[in-house]
């Protein structure tokens, strides 16, 4: 092979080379922000999260009051949602990681019927505090109140009572308790 080849096929190489790589930022660059599409409603990061006063599975009034002092997670749900049926082990499991570092979940439900509610709870061996209207997710006024457009979505309120962040993705939610909990 002479040089005249060898330039030609370095050339070529370089010219390969930089379309991957400018074909792989696209790609990074249009992987979908499912929080810009789904979550842009939810209340604000820095904003107090609003009281709520509603009945737990058992008929007990569960609030955000009861909380105060602690970070409490807020699980928006329903047993219907194949994508909150998906994320249940998930949410799960960082229950079990941050309980015991002063964290509380609440699962507010969208579901409307209640036995089918109760069933998910103990088929995710969702062992932490639940709450729900009884009603769809466009008619709970919970929902108004806290900007919920899509489920899941996910609230992270602070031991003040002040917003740290809304998402619909755990993972996201997963990143920032291990954030606050190194």
């Amino acid at each position: 092979m002479n040089i005249k080849h060898l330039r030609r096929a370095a050339a070529a190489l370089l010219v390969a080379f930089s379309l991957g790589n400018n074909t792989a930022k696209a790609q990074q660059s249009t992987e979908v922000d499912y929080d810009a599409k789904y979550a842009t409603e939810l209340v604000k990061p820095g904003t107090v999260a609003p009281n709520f006063e509603l009945p737990s599975p058992d008929g007990k009034k569960v609030t955000l009051s009861q909380f105060k002092g602690k970070y409490v997670v807020l699980d928006f749900w329903a047993s219907w949602c194949p994508d909150c049926r998906k994320d249940a082990p998930n949410i799960v499991d960082l229950y079990n990681r941050f309980k015991d570092k002063g964290v509380a979940f609440v699962g507010i439900s969208f579901d409307v019927d209640a036995e089918l509610w109760k069933a998910a709870i103990e088929k995710y061996g969702m062992n932490y505090a639940h709450a729900s209207e009884l009603k769809k997710m466009r008619e709970a006024e919970i929902s108004k109140t806290y900007g919920v457009k899509w489920i899941p979505s996910m609230v992270l309120v602070d031991p003040e009572g002040k917003v740290v962040m809304g998402t619909v993705l755990w993972k996201k939610l997963e990143r920032k308790l291990e954030q606050l909990f190194r």
